[in-house]
């Protein structure tokens, strides 16, 4: 009788694993998902303390007109090495997170990544860069912080910037 009841828990053992491997076998991918967000402060990987750098569709004499704010813009709280966006794995689900501009105006849903024309550093205490590539790399430009009885100061990219920015940096 033994050998019965050690053949059928085999059997059952057996049953198991198999159909644990097909269904391992048979599972599809992890999960994606993209958002996209024009504050790199809905990322929720990404802690926001400081900083207040906001890019703009278009340049300064289109973005502004009389005291308000025609572009659409992303605003930007800390380094960011990429403006085409980020991505982590939570779980086994990949999230994905796009840089885009929002707030209405000209140029909202647009990817940020080489698409802004001007920048405005409203941060209290930090200087930024804008650069080139992805990675802090190539021609830069400064955006000083305000003094402290000044606005913030919007002011065009560069022609060697203007729809070529790619990441940002405190300066």
């Amino acid at each position: 009788m033994k050998s019965i009841r050690v053949k059928k828990k085999m059997t059952a053992f057996a049953t198991s694993f198999v159909t644990v491997a097909t269904v391992m076998t048979t599972a599809g991918p992890a999960h994606a998902a993209e958002y996209k967000v024009s504050d790199n402060c809905d990322v929720p990987w990404i802690s926001c303390s400081y900083g207040d750098l906001w890019l703009f569709y278009n340049s300064k004499e289109i973005a502004i007109q009389d005291g308000y704010i025609r572009s659409a813009f992303v605003t930007f709280y800390a380094n960011v090495s990429d403006h085409w966006g980020t991505s982590q794995y939570q779980g086994s689900s990949l999230s994905t997170y796009r840089y885009a501009f929002g707030n209405g105006g000209n140029g909202n849903g647009q990817y940020m990544k080489n698409n802004a024309a001007s920048v405005q550093n409203c941060a209290e205490l930090d200087n930024y860069r804008v650069y080139y590539n992805s990675g802090y790399g190539g021609t830069s430009q400064y955006f000083a912080k305000p003094g402290p009885y000044e606005d913030c100061n919007l002011t065009n990219l560069i022609t060697a910037l203007k729809n070529n920015n790619a990441s940002s940096h405190f300066a």
